[in-house]
C-alpha cells in the first residue's frame, strides 16, 4: 500500500482530489520501471491539475504531479537496475500517466533521467520542473549568445513573473553567469528576496501587462517569460536588436496579442521552450549544469517544504500568485 494525491471524475462527486491509500496493484500496467518516489514538487500545472480549473487531466482516476525524484525498485528496461536514482519532468506524467504525487510511480524508463552526482532528490525537486524550464530558456539564450558574441554585462535581462519558481530559479542562473537582471513582478514587497537572488533592478509588472506598441524602446539583450499575452508582446517589442526571448509560459494568458515588428526589423528571436517532451539529451545537459551552476544557498531561499496532503490548498495558492519561489512536497511526510 501507498500514499497519493488521487483524482477522481464522476456524474455523483464530480471532480475531487483527495489524499487516498492505494495498493500497488493499482500501478499503471503501461510502465516499465517502479520507482519509490522520495520528494516532488507543485507546479502551476499540478495547481490546475488539483483544482480542475483547466481541463490537463485526460483520464480518471489520475494521481497528479508531473515531475519526481526517487529510486528505482524494479525494472525491466535495460537503463536502469534497482537502485539507481531517477528524476522524471513531463512526458504527460500527471496528466495522461500517473504522476508524482504520490510515494510510488511506474512510469516508462525512456523517461527517466539519472539524478546526476552531488544532487541530492531533495535539492532536484526543489529545482523541479520549474527549474528545469528555467534553465532550458537559459541554454536557449546562451546559444544564442555564443553565436552573437553577447557578453555578460553587456546589458540588461529581463526575468518575467519572477517570483515564481521559474523566475526565480532564472535569475539565480543568469546572475550566476554574471549577466544584469531585471525581475518583473506584481509583487514589490517581495524586493529584497529577488535582489537576494541577483536581481540587479525590479520593475512593476504592469509596465509590461498592458497592450502596448509594436515596436518600444530598446532595452534587453535576452528575456525568459513565464506570462506570455501582452506581457510577451512587450518583452519582444523592447528587445534589442540581435537579441532573444525565451517563452516558457502563460501565466497572463496563451494568446499573443504582438507584430512581426521587432523580429523583421530588429531581428529579435523568439525561443519557444518545451520541457514536456524535450529530448533525453537536452535534459540531461539541462540536470547536469544545475547540479554545478545554481548556488543551494539560493536554491536553499527560493524553496519551501509541504507534506503530501498540503499539496491540495496549496494548489489553490499557487493558481492566485500567492507562492513565492519553489514548493517541494515530501510525499512521506
Amino acid at each position: 500500500m501507498f500514499k497519493a494525491l488521487l483524482i477522481t471524475k464522476t456524474d455523483e462527486a464530480g471532480y475531487r482530489c483527495a489524499l487516498s491509500e492505494l495498493d500497488d496493484a493499482q500501478l499503471p500496467a503501461s510502465g516499465d520501471v517502479t520507482v519509490q518516489v522520495d520528494w516532488s514538487t507543485l507546479n502551476y500545472k499540478d495547481g490546475l491539475a488539483i483544482t480542475g480549473q483547466s481541463p490537463v487531466v485526460r483520464s480518471f482516476p489520475m494521481v497528479p504531479g508531473i515531475d519526481f525524484a526517487g529510486t528505482v525498485t524494479d525494472s525491466a528496461h535495460p537503463r536502469w537496475k534497482a537502485g539507481d536514482r531517477v528524476i522524471l519532468n513531463g512526458f504527460g506524467v500527471g496528466e495522461t500517466h500517473w504522476g508524482g504525487l504520490a510515494q510510488k510511480a511506474r512510469v516508462q524508463g525512456d523517461w527517466l533521467v539519472a539524478l546526476p552526482e552531488g544532487l541530492g532528490a531533495r535539492d532536484a525537486m526543489a529545482i523541479g520542473t520549474a527549474g528545469y524550464t528555467a534553465m532550458l530558456c537559459v541554454m536557449a539564450l546562451q546559444r544564442h549568445w555564443a553565436e552573437t558574441c553577447v557578453q555578460p554585462g553587456s546589458g540588461e535581462v529581463l526575468v518575467t513573473g519572477a517570483n515564481g519558481g521559474v523566475g526565480s530559479v532564472a535569475i539565480a542562473l543568469l546572475a550566476a553567469l554574471g549577466h544584469t537582471v531585471v525581475a518583473s513582478t506584481g509583487r514589490p514587497q517581495e524586493s529584497d528576496y529577488l535582489k537576494s537572488l541577483g536581481a540587479a533592478d525590479i520593475i512593476d509588472r504592469s509596465m509590461l501587462g498592458a497592450p502596448g506598441r509594436p515596436l518600444q524602446k530598446e532595452r534587453w539583450i535576452g528575456v525568459v517569460d513565464s506570462v506570455g499575452s501582452h506581457t510577451l508582446a512587450n518583452a519582444c517589442a523592447s528587445t534589442r536588436y540581435g537579441g532573444a526571448v525565451a517563452a516558457c509560459g502563460l501565466a497572463q494568458g496563451m494568446d499573443l496579442p504582438a507584430s512581426v515588428a521587432p523580429f523583421i526589423l530588429r531581428g529579435v528571436t523568439l525561443y519557444g521552450i518545451d520541457s514536456v517532451m524535450a529530448p533525453l539529451a537536452r535534459r540531461e545537459a539541462a540536470w547536469a549544469q544545475l547540479a554545478t551552476g545554481l548556488d543551494r544557498r539560493k536554491l536553499a531561499a527560493i524553496t519551501h517544504e509541504i507534506g503530501l496532503a498540503d499539496a491540495i490548498g496549496a494548489a489553490r495558492d499557487i493558481l492566485a500568485g500567492q507562492v513565492r519561489g519553489r514548493l517541494v512536497v515530501n510525499v512521506n511526510a
